[in-house]
């Protein structure tokens, strides 16, 4: 094959949409070129061994944040033992501040940017002269009405056991700070008719979980209800659709199409990040707070859509007491998942402005975390990196939907901070706690940390013990529950989950 376009994906599931994309737009070249996708768990010298197994000239490479250090290893590899295979990269990591990464230095081409039909004409010109003079090329400014659509090339294959990205728009009017998106001059639709149709061909192929990468899928409200009335045309009992939502704009329209999705079938993530004013100011966040919650709370009330919602720990001028407030408020607010994530520097986005005036420290390698800041100190950001992994283990993984109301109490923040620090003095782990050990710890936990009744803390754990698939009983309750449960016929059965697409 003369052209490979690869990259390493996060886990089996995902796909690549932006290598379908090259493929669609590749032109004369599109029957020398061949797909190849791998993940982070190979090791780069088996990957290496399967791309030059092809006999490839070139070879196309997607860089991101959680593939960078695979990468590098991997373009090192081919150099070393295929130094006349052209490698060419592409991808947010490596679209800005290229003297700084050694991953550039090892390839022959970088695109910036969007790609999607200049890095065909690249390997047009690689193949038959005259050469590229650059070697750094820029980002693509082909209209989006010009792009070919990706659809067709996802194979039968992935539409059986990936999940299936689409978009229909691309970019972003907003400007925040701390996302690469900021940089987008505004949103740009693809033509919805075209989209449909390819929507319809997928769906046809046996398609049934689409992930909407739109930024803003909410913003013109028109084209969204279309949308998510072409699927309600379609619905069946697998069909299953995520999309990313603007919080405070959520419209009569198209909160009336919303109500209409049967539980399982509906995913929004709403991207909140602060509640705190001063801080959406300095990272240039434009939020209306109350519209965000009411939105949040109409949608946990009237709707029947899993809402996975994010914070963000590290913003400039966010303090442990603000977060507490945001955190708190939206707890209060009821969504199924709070997704606390620790802010990262993405190369070229416009957050570094802010570096010296917040005192902002990342970490140098990746995923490039943010270490310490002017209102954040190094051992108070561990703590909460720590919050956010316990977190996801008790309270996202849904295996505590019982007794996570009890060990909340009044104050979420607060109890789940004490938590956190106490399993961490306890277990010195983050990682690799087996589920049996982890309703055990939490068990000693609550009580030890909190004045509640015994019984009930007894009772609330069992109840979620024999949602979660264990086998037996447990233990540390001692054998009169166990007799109980012996006796036991039936159990809770958890009501249909959403099937999370990550």
């Amino acid at each position: 094959m003369t052209i490979i376009l690869a990259t390493l994906n996060a886990r089996f599931s995902h796909s690549s949409l932006g290598l379908r994309y090259l493929m669609a737009n590749m032109g004369a070249l599109q029957c020398d070129t061949e797909i190849m996708e791998f993940t982070i768990q190979m090791r780069p010298i088996d990957i290496a061994e399967r791309l030059l197994a092809a006999e490839p000239k070139i070879i196309g490479l997607g860089v991101y944040i959680w593939n960078i250090d695979e990468s590098s290893r991997l373009v090192a590899i081919l150099k070393q033992v295929a130094p006349e295979v052209k490698i060419v990269l592409g991808g947010p990591e490596v679209s800005f501040e290229h003297q700084q990464q050694p991953i550039v230095a090892l390839a022959d081409y970088v695109m910036c940017g969007l790609s999607d039909c200049s890095f065909g004409k690249l390997c047009q010109q690689i193949l038959c002269g005259p050469q590229p003079l650059m070697k750094v090329h820029p980002s693509d400014s082909t209209a989006i009405t010009d792009l070919k659509l990706p659809y067709a090339f996802y194979s039968d294959d992935d539409i059986k056991n990936r999940v299936i990205y689409v978009e229909a728009s691309r970019g972003c009017p907003f400007k925040c700070e701390f996302c690469i998106s900021s940089l987008d001059k505004t949103a740009y639709p693809f033509n919805l008719e075209a989209f449909l149709a390819e929507m319809q061909g997928l769906y046809d192929r046996g398609a049934r979980q689409f992930k909407f990468v739109d930024r803003t899928f909410n913003l013109k409200v028109e084209s969204s209800i279309r949308i998510m009335e072409f699927f309600l045309d379609r619905l069946d009992e697998h069909l299953f659709l995520h999309f990313e939502l603007i919080p405070d704009h959520l419209p009569e329209p198209l909160k009336e199409v919303i109500k209409r999705f049967p539980e399982g079938s509906l995913q929004f993530e709403i991207g909140v990040q602060s509640f705190n004013p001063e801080v959406q100011r300095n990272i240039s966040r434009r939020q209306n707070n109350q519209k965000s919650c009411d939105n949040i709370l109409w949608l946990s009330n009237e709707s029947h859509a899993h809402m996975h919602t994010d914070l963000i720990i590290g913003l400039p001028g966010e303090d442990i007491h603000s977060l507490q407030q945001s955190f708190d408020t939206l707890v209060n607010l009821t969504p199924h998942e709070i997704q606390v994530g620790i802010l990262k520097r993405l190369r070229g986005t416009p957050l570094i402005r802010h570096t010296e005036a917040f005192q902002l420290r990342f970490n140098p390698h990746p995923p490039y975390n943010i270490l310490s800041t002017s209102t954040l100190d190094f051992a108070t950001l561990q703590r909460l990196t720590r919050f956010t992994r316990y977190w996801d283990l008790i309270a996202n993984s849904g295996r505590f939907a019982n007794t996570l109301p009890l060990l909340l109490g009044e104050a979420p923040f607060d109890n789940f901070l004490a938590l956190s620090d106490w399993l961490f003095t306890t277990t010195r782990q983050t990682h690799k706690i087996a589920l049996a050990k982890l309703f055990e710890y939490l068990y000693h936990g609550l009580l030890t940390l909190f004045n509640l009744d015994k019984e009930q803390v007894e009772k609330l754990l069992l109840s979620d013990f024999k949602r979660s698939g264990i086998k037996g009983y447990p233990k540390f309750l001692g054998t009169t529950h166990s007799q109980e449960s012996s006796r036991t016929t039936q159990t809770n059965r958890p009501k249909r989950q959403a099937r999370h697409l990550t």
